[in-house]
């Protein structure tokens, strides 16, 4: 057998170089500034069509993500096409203005979120080093899990039979939201609490994700982010 001559080899390894250059790092900066603009269009409008409008948002994010995920072109597609045929009928069940149709988008837009923050994580923790982007990636992510633990907080809330909170206190959108990222930081402000034992379990397991993922991943991240060094003036 023919080895390769040095010539080849050092031929392949600029090949090599450059495609991994060429792969997506993830711009997870639009990603991040798609969930603030989601989260607060929502949380300053109580119009019904400005929630629905978050299927179109959170549909858009899963794309970004699909973007510069590593699954296969097939695989890319497929995931697509489920994804706006899913977003489509989840839009027609929530503009029925039912509590059966609410609380479907709202376990889709769960099962989005839910897949998206996989996605992002997977290929964050597959970067050879860690740069700003990936700190955009992990603050994305952490946006994300707080939207998904509300959503799926409307599901219940929208398909139960008793009221979500307790004292028969408001519940909305809004309210999911925010009762969603005072428990996922663990504010523990008190003024909305869970009702039920669906809801309280479902609380408890956002905050002890909400504690893991900032005291394993984002601290990760930022421990080893170093600002990339300038060239040396010639």
């Amino acid at each position: 057998m023919t080895q390769a001559s040095p010539g080849r080899r050092r031929s392949g390894a600029v090949v090599a170089t450059v495609l991994a250059r060429r792969r997506p790092e993830g711009r997870y900066g639009v990603l991040l500034l798609v969930l603030i603009a989601s989260y607060v269009l929502s949380a300053f409008n109580h119009l019904q069509w400005v929630t629905d409008l978050q299927i179109a948002f959170f549909l858009a994010v899963l794309l970004l993500a699909l973007h510069v995920s590593p699954l296969s072109r097939r695989l890319t597609r497929v995931a697509i096409a489920v994804s706006l045929a899913g977003s489509a009928a989840a839009l027609g069940a929530a503009l029925t203005d039912t509590a059966a149709g609410l609380g479907a988008a709202d376990l889709w837009r769960a099962a989005l979120l839910l897949v998206t923050v996989v996605l992002i994580v997977r290929h964050i923790l597959a970067q050879p080093r860690v740069t700003i982007q990936s700190i955009y990636g992990a603050l994305s992510a952490y946006i994300i899990i707080g939207l998904m633990f509300a959503a799926f907080y409307g599901a219940i809330g929208h398909l139960g039979t008793a009221p979500f909170f307790a004292d028969n206190q408001h519940a909305n959108t809004q309210t999911f939201q925010y009762f969603s990222f005072a428990t996922l930081t663990t504010l523990g402000y008190g003024d909305f609490t869970a009702a039920g034992n669906s809801g309280r379990a479902i609380a408890v397991m956002e905050a002890l994700i909400g504690q893991v993922f900032l005291a394993t991943l984002v601290a990760r991240l930022v421990a080893a982010f170093r600002v990339p060094a300038e060239p040396p003036d010639n």
